[in-house]
């Protein structure tokens, strides 16, 4: 089993990727290491924010580090919160303050005004300061009205992907993981390190 570190001290995301990744990796997260500084994310893209943590996570640490970068993109907001989807209503924001802030941007739109949306993930994985490769994962859905569902995290709630007739939050953690953005990233880094040379 490789060892990999994971460039978040996210819970819920570090929670996701080792039932994701647990067959093929030992993933550390960075709650184990609180000497190293939180990287700011100045990028305008989830995978300028992707590259930035990786490269600057595997310049403190040994061997291979995964950075994920990803949010929700809401068409009719024009993308937003995208990039800032974690700190959508403020630097301290916390997840029922973003999904409050999102319901009411919505609720000043036309009544008619679309509710498309879509999660993105964007992983980079470097080694040595150096990006090896990025992937990219997307699920689209749509913004409903009014949340349900306990599980998940962050809008879970509020999404509900295309065919499903459940919000991400009403699903099990199996079942999201087999179809979220996340999991779409995560498998082109499984094709890729079936091909690739990672050898120091």
């Amino acid at each position: 089993m490789q060892h990999l570190f994971l460039a978040s001290r996210n819970p819920h995301k570090a929670r996701e990727f080792a039932a994701m990744l647990k067959a093929e990796f030992a993933v550390e997260d960075l709650r184990e290491h609180p000497e190293i500084a939180e990287v700011i994310e100045v990028g305008a893209t989830f995978a300028e924010n992707a590259r930035l943590k990786a490269v600057a996570i595997s310049r403190q640490l040994p061997g291979l580090v995964l950075s994920d970068d990803s949010g929700l993109e809401v068409d009719s907001l024009g993308g937003e919160p995208g990039v800032f989807s974690a700190r959508y209503s403020g630097e301290n924001a916390t997840d029922e303050m973003n999904r409050r802030k999102l319901l009411d941007q919505k609720a000043q739109l036309a009544p008619g005004a679309s509710r498309a949306a879509r999660f993105r993930s964007v992983l980079a994985l470097a080694r040595d300061g150096e990006v090896l490769a990025v992937f990219e994962g997307t699920l689209e859905g749509r913004i409903i009205r009014t949340e349900r569902g306990e599980g998940g995290f962050g809008y879970d709630s509020l999404f509900q992907p295309d065919g499903l007739a459940k919000t991400l939050a009403e699903l099990s953690p199996k079942e999201k993981n087999a179809i979220s953005h996340r999991a779409a990233a995560v498998a082109q880094f499984r094709s890729f390190l079936e091909t690739a040379d990672l050898r120091d």
